[in-house]
């Protein structure tokens, strides 16, 4: 498929539709983009980074954990400055050998060459981001909090009501209304009733709670965020305990834990090392979560 070629949104639901089901919608809701920033935030104040105070921390940080990368040069107007970047071409390593930076306040984009006269600090050893693992748990936990806001309504849900014509429809909304805002009683007129006096309605479920499952809902939205504190390495306490936890099991899930972290130091420390030979600036980077 042309990247190029203008597609309209019927042709981009066929094109989706072969990998995400049209009834499910996670990605661009208001709901996963909630959880989304929730977890990426998490995340990140796990890490303790010193960089120069004339550079802004907010965007190195987000630059660094969202795309996984930034560049580090001199640049003639505002001098040793962080940037977003695209690498391109390769080295002897098939690693990234050159960078293209652009900037509105920049006259033209700038072409830097890297460990010659740029630096390029990465988060992890494949240059990617934290993004792709947020955006996982953050559309589980999207999933989980919509299944309980459409449960709580279904969960009230008892009746079904017939009716011979629109005004009969009206009437018995209006009495549901009447008994969903808590009155204590209701009243009808007998002409909404069968022609025999029998009742004009159907029970549809007797044992509304058998349908309750907010609460099973909740502690699974506990658990996918437990899941996600252990991928990404951030130190929780799991609720669930379990008897006969023996300390072989507690330290495979704590060096499974510290895997994402201890990566993530190690890379960008060893970019940071460069800054400091190329452009003589501090800057460090710490796990405050645990110490490893």
């Amino acid at each position: 498929m042309n990247d190029f070629i203008p597609i309209e949104w019927d042709k981009i639901n066929v094109y989706a539709s072969s990998f995400s089901p049209s009834t499910v919608h996670c990605k661009n809701t208001k709901l996963s983009a909630y959880f989304a920033m929730y977890l990426f935030k998490h995340l990140v104040s796990m890490f303790d980074i010193v960089i120069p105070e004339t550079w802004d921390p907010d965007f190195f940080r987000f630059c660094l954990f969202g795309r996984g990368f930034l560049a580090i040069f001199n640049h003639e107007r505002y001098g040793v400055i962080p940037q977003p970047c695209v690498p391109f071409d390769y080295n002897v390593f098939y690693q990234p050998a050159k960078v293209t930076i652009t900037n509105p306040l920049f006259k033209e984009s700038v072409t830097r060459t890297i460990d010659k006269d740029c630096v390029l600090v990465k988060l992890q050893m494949n240059y990617s981001g934290i993004l792709p693992l947020v955006s996982l748990y953050a559309d589980l936990m999207a999933l989980c909090v919509e299944a309980a806001g459409v449960n709580l309504v279904n969960s009230k849900f008892a009746y079904l009501f017939a009716t011979k014509n629109k005004a009969g429809a009206e009437s018995w909304k209006k009495i549901y209304d009447q008994i969903q805002e808590g009155n204590p009683a209701a009243f009808f007129d007998k002409n909404l009733m069968n022609e025999d006096g029998s009742p004009n309605w159907y029970l549809f479920t007797q044992d509304v709670g058998r349908n309750y499952i907010t609460d099973k809902l909740l502690i699974d939205l506990k658990r996918i965020e437990h899941d996600f504190d252990e991928a990404a390495g951030i130190p929780s306490s799991n609720t669930e305990k379990r008897e006969r936890l023996i300390t072989d099991e507690i330290d495979s899930n704590k060096l499974s834990t510290e895997c994402l972290p201890r990566e993530i130091v190690r890379c960008v420390t060893r970019g940071f090392k460069k800054v400091k030979a190329m452009f003589d600036v501090d800057c460090s980077i710490n796990y405050i979560g645990e110490t490893i």
